[in-house]
């Protein structure tokens, strides 16, 4: 079986396998992150206020994994870079309007990480703990 190696597309394909595969560990460690968290709190019967600190590795796990998912890496869309070869190795978007489509998918994917982690946030400021 002979896989396609995914290539730049702007606006809805800016990272190849190995960035991708650094989304992913990057939402494990904040979905880890969260866990410890969200059982520190349960532990210590932090305050209802204290939970609204569970927006942080929440963001970090719902960005990481919506730009795997997504294939697109946030921060390449707003610097108008992309990478498919070694870790670190960019090339820069030169044709405005991809660049244009890039930062647009980038403010998308921020504003759905965002709202995943308000989401959470919520749930867990409202839980009986």
């Amino acid at each position: 079986m002979n896989l396609k190696m995914p290539e730049y597309a702007s606006g809805t394909c800016n990272i190849g396998p190995g960035e991708i595969r650094r989304r992913q560990v990057v939402a494990l460690i904040g979905a880890i992150a969260t866990a410890m968290t969200l059982i520190g709190f349960i532990t210590t019967n932090a305050p209802r206020g204290a939970r609204l600190s569970i927006f942080l590795p929440l963001l970090v796990t719902s960005i990481g994994w919506v730009q795997a998912r997504r294939k697109f890496c946030l921060a390449f869309g707003f610097m108008g870079t992309f990478n498919f070869g070694k870790l670190g190795q960019l090339a820069r978007v030169t044709d405005p309007a991809s660049r244009a489509a890039d930062r647009s998918t980038a403010i998308k994917i921020l504003m759905i990480g965002v709202g995943l982690a308000l989401a959470g946030t919520l749930v867990v400021f409202l839980l009986p703990l």
